[in-house]
């Protein structure tokens, strides 16, 4: 009797202390996968489920990391019987997902106050974890599930922190929104799916020879990045402040106007851009029509029949509003294409109230002809003539990577269109390749589109098709929407046979520039569309 009880006592022990080897193990293991969710957190601006959806995708866009999470769980609830196995669980939760380092390649970690306060929170809750399991046991099982849930827990300590952040930042709001009252320019806000950005760009640009004006840097869209600018940037005898506002839901820009209210509200387009956080493009409507409560002038891109609707609408609620197209000569202020005129640009007409202002108007290629309509608008509203905003559209200039035609070394064109991430501008792009790569080999360079919500694969996949019927090599950077772009270039055509396009599949950006450079040569073209950071697989 005494033999058994020894032997009980001592495999007890050993049981134990494999126990004490796997909380180790399984907390050491929370310190690089910690780094790499929090670089996802703040890629994401910090909102509370990005983590854990990236994890989703990562964990499961290769065959060799949905081996290992399953290798992982399975691992984790054997722990509950053998508890070393936890172990395994650790090992491969310290090394992968697999292709998101901890580093980050275009995306490095910036620790910022933010990021310092969100970490802090972060390990308080893995520790909390770790500590029931010590107390309340079992150890060594919610050892290896803190690491396991080291994303989910990232987004709780976004969710925690949020608050404390509105707070924090409410004083640079309060001095913004005092700033903005003692300049008193007239506000601009520009909004939409996509085109925000280059609309505010003409604004200022066509304003800017009659009258002081001061637009939003960047993609200073949210709250903090508006109050930053404002405080930062609106100068003494600014006459028009333009301000692009952005929103991932329903409220966001209505805060933002509460506080920064527009004269002048613009609509530039509606598309299914963060559709997978809004769920419909109805409510994508709805969220970016905030922006219109305060507005004496509301200026919308009726070429989109839901934001034609929502001109019938405000108007006959009393709001004056301007319906602008880039196809319809008798909408009030209109920019439609006439002639192509190489690469450097298209030829344009512009027609304000019926008028013909001018013909011969040449705007850079990958200038969307509707946004220029809404800048035109906007001049206008704010008090510049009409024929001086129109003469200004004679040196628009471009925006950088949208579209924009740069020379290259090896004497082929690039189409530089990485900040463009929707269906629509992905199709002008293909139209301006078309016509800059007349004659020689034609090439796509792009991970796809994304935040299109359930419309993602069919989008993509649409794309794939797209880019099958225009360019002779599809280069698919990552693997994010790879599938829905490999099945779309292979789709066959109607006359029956598989459209020409040779595919090629690579890691990331670098590599495929590095395929692009010597691969083509003078009278070849490429088109970059779109670019995705590295948190994305």
């Amino acid at each position: 009797m005494t033999g058994l009880i020894e032997t009980a006592v001592t495999l007890g022990c050993q049981h134990q202390g494999l126990a004490w080897v796997t909380v180790a193990a399984g907390t050491l293991a929370c310190i690089p996968a910690g780094l790499r969710w929090l670089r996802v957190a703040q890629r994401e601006h910090y909102l509370a489920g990005s983590s854990s959806r990236f994890a989703l995708r990562w964990w499961t866009v290769s065959p060799l990391n949905a081996v290992g999470a399953g290798v992982a769980v399975l691992a984790a609830l054997a722990t509950l019987l053998w508890p070393v196995a936890g172990v395994v669980t650790a090992g491969v939760v310290a090394c992968g997902p697999l292709g998101l380092t901890l580093r980050g390649r275009t995306s490095p970690l910036a620790w910022t106050r933010r990021l310092r306060t969100l970490a802090a929170t972060w390990v308080l809750l893995e520790v909390l974890v770790v500590v029931v399991g010590i107390v309340v046991g079992p150890a060594a099982i919610l050892a290896v599930v803190a690491a396991l849930t080291v994303p989910l827990l990232v987004d709780l300590a976004c969710a925690a922190t949020a608050p404390v952040e509105r707070r924090l930042a409410q004083r640079f709001v309060d001095d913004a929104s005092t700033r903005l009252a003692r300049v008193a320019p007239t506000v601009v806000g520009v909004t939409g799916s996509y085109g925000k950005t280059s609309t505010k760009n003409h604004v200022a640009h066509l304003v800017r020879g009659s009258r002081s004006v001061v637009a939003t840097p960047a993609s200073f869209n949210n709250r903090a990045g508006l109050a930053r600018a404002i405080n930062e940037h609106l100068a003494d005898g600014t006459e028009v402040f333009v301000a692009e506002m952005g929103t991932y839901g329903p409220g966001e820009i209505a805060d933002l106007c509460r506080w920064c209210p527009p004269e002048v509200a613009v609509i530039t387009a509606i598309g299914p851009v963060h559709l997978e956080r809004f769920g419909t493009e109805d409510r994508i409507v709805e969220a970016k029509a905030e922006i219109t409560t305060s507005a004496r002038d509301v200026i919308l891109q009726v070429d989109d029949p839901r934001l034609a609707a929502l001109a019938d609408r405000l108007e006959a609620a009393g709001k004056h509003v301007v319906r602008c197209s880039a196809t319809d000569a008798s909408a009030d202020v209109a920019v439609i294409r006439s002639a192509e005129v190489g690469v450097s640009g298209e030829m344009h007409t512009v027609v304000m109230g019926g008028a013909v202002l001018a013909t011969d108007v040449v705007l850079p290629t990958g200038t969307q002809p509707s946004n220029v309509a809404c800048a035109l608008a906007v001049a206008v509203a704010v008090g510049v003539a009409a024929d001086t905003a129109v003469a200004r559209l004679g040196d628009l200039p471009s925006v950088d990577h949208r579209l924009q035609a740069i020379p290259s070394a090896g004497g082929f064109a690039v189409l530089d269109d990485t900040y463009n991430a929707n269906p629509a501008g992905a199709r002008a792009a293909l139209d301006a390749l078309r016509s800059v790569g007349a004659g020689g080999r034609r090439v796509v360079v792009t991970p796809g589109m994304v935040e299109l919500g359930p419309k993602q694969r069919q989008e993509n996949r649409r794309f794939g098709t797209e880019i099958a019927a225009v360019a002779d090599d599809l280069v698919v950077v990552g693997r994010t929407n790879r599938r829905a772009l490999l099945a779309g270039a292979t789709t066959v055509g109607s006359d029956g046979r598989p459209d020409p396009v040779t595919v090629t599949c690579v890691p990331h950006r670098p590599a495929a520039v590095e395929w692009v450079r010597t691969r083509l040569g003078a009278g070849d073209a490429v088109l970059y569309e779109n670019d995705l950071p590295d948190h994305y697989p």
